[in-house]
């Protein structure tokens, strides 16, 4: 059966959206520990309140299944609209699929930061985008994730190293395509989509930033690297 094109699209965004918008840690903390994880800690469904509520081993699963949403929706998904043409003129430099596969990670974004499944509300989103990004921008990734690691290790706040991370993402992009001149595919779209993932994924975390401005924000003191080294 020959679908419209904008059928098509409609089906794999929407798809994307609803992967995205799977409450991991809401269905783990009720299925293995019998209560709602949005009711301990800072009461937020990512994998940060996870680590703390649930511990390592949890925290971990529940941070690599967020993860996994995003790279389900830009590998897979968005290839269900293989062999169709857009329904709208693509400006952009990259190929029709290249586009979708943008469309649908930010959908999975999207969804989680929206989950339809836990009254629209969600986590923060960092996760499901490091999972696009995988997909979209692999060296970008490698890098805010260094910076990820080094501000965690060195403060023991995750979300400050969650919102560094977020400001570098569309930052290091532009300094490897203007400064180094690295030959980026669609640099001038895709650097404006990340800009707006940027923003999406610091409004998410306003809260985070309210109690960082505070002095009152979560720390993970075990996660700072002085800590770390003393209990060796």
């Amino acid at each position: 059966m020959i679908m419209d094109p904008i059928i098509r699209l409609i089906i794999v965004t929407v798809l994307s959206f609803l992967a995205g918008s799977l409450p991991t840690a809401v269905i783990i903390s009720r299925r293995f520990f019998g209560f709602d994880i949005r009711e301990r800690g800072s009461g937020n469904m990512g994998s940060t309140n996870a680590f703390r509520v649930l511990g390592v081993k949890w925290g971990l699963t529940v941070q690599i299944i967020d993860i996994l949403k995003g790279v389900l929706a830009v590998t897979v998904i968005a290839y269900l609209f293989v062999g169709e043409q857009i329904p709208f003129p693509n400006y952009t430099p990259f190929q029709d699929i290249t586009l979708v596969r943008v469309i649908c990670g930010i959908a999975a974004v999207m969804g989680h930061i929206w989950s339809p499944w836990v009254g629209w509300k969600g986590g923060k989103g960092i996760n499901t985008a490091v999972g696009m990004l995988i997909g979209v921008a692999p060296v970008e990734v490698a890098i805010i994730f260094s910076i990820f690691l080094i501000t965690v290790g060195i403060s023991g706040y995750v979300s400050l190293g969650s919102i560094l991370a977020a400001m570098a993402l569309p930052t290091t992009m532009a300094v490897r395509y203007n400064i180094f001149h690295v030959d980026i595919e669609g640099y001038h779209t895709i650097v404006f989509m990340l800009i707006g993932l940027s923003l999406l994924v610091i409004y998410a975390h306003r809260q985070n930033i309210q109690r960082l401005l505070a002095g009152n924000e979560n720390k993970f003191e075990n996660l700072r690297l002085v800590n770390i080294f003393k209990k060796k």
